[in-house]
């Protein structure tokens, strides 16, 4: 069902990250010190990344976990693949703010990405099967995110250290 949307409408992950790029990056270092919201925020971006990989489809499965060899590269026609990386670019670049920390972000998308394949092999009524490509990709969607959480957490100290030296 997504998977058809997204083939209809292929501009829709590629838009999605770049304004994750260009307007989430600069906002999470405006919102760098406001931990509240923050957290808030990234609830939210929890929202669509466990609608998508957990919530139960009706399909057949023809096998629960799929481990490839052979990897493929995300791009604008392999809709899934891209979409994987997206849903978690925005959770990590906000997690990383949070935290403080892109490295520790991006071991906890990575985590995060481990533990929904192993769900969608163990529990097959979901309907979901696990692929080692999905773990690549949502991987490197944490990374990315991991690095734009430290251009943010750059731009906000630099912010603050700007802000100090002229209140001095």
């Amino acid at each position: 069902m997504i998977t058809t949307f997204l083939l209809e409408h292929k501009w829709i992950t590629p838009t999605l990250l770049a304004l994750i790029v260009v307007i989430g990056t600069p906002v999470t270092a405006a919102l760098a010190n406001n931990r509240r919201v923050l957290s808030g925020l990234t609830g939210l971006s929890l929202v669509p990344l466990a609608a998508l990989t957990l919530i139960p489809q009706r399909r057949e499965l023809f096998s629960r976990c799929e481990i490839t060899a052979e990897f493929w590269w995300p791009t604008i026609g392999r809709v899934e693949l891209m979409a994987n990386v997206v849903l978690f670019v925005a959770p990590t670049l906000l997690v990383a703010a949070l935290w403080r920390s892109p490295a520790r972000a991006f071991g906890a998308g990575v985590g995060l990405s481990l533990v929904i394949e192993s769900v969608q092999a163990a529990v097959p009524a979901l309907g979901r099967s696990c692929d080692s490509n999905d773990f690549i990709t949502n991987s490197m969607g944490a990374a990315i995110g991991a690095v734009l959480g430290f251009v943010a957490l750059r731009v906000a100290q630099r912010r603050a250290f700007a802000a100090r030296a002229a209140g001095a």
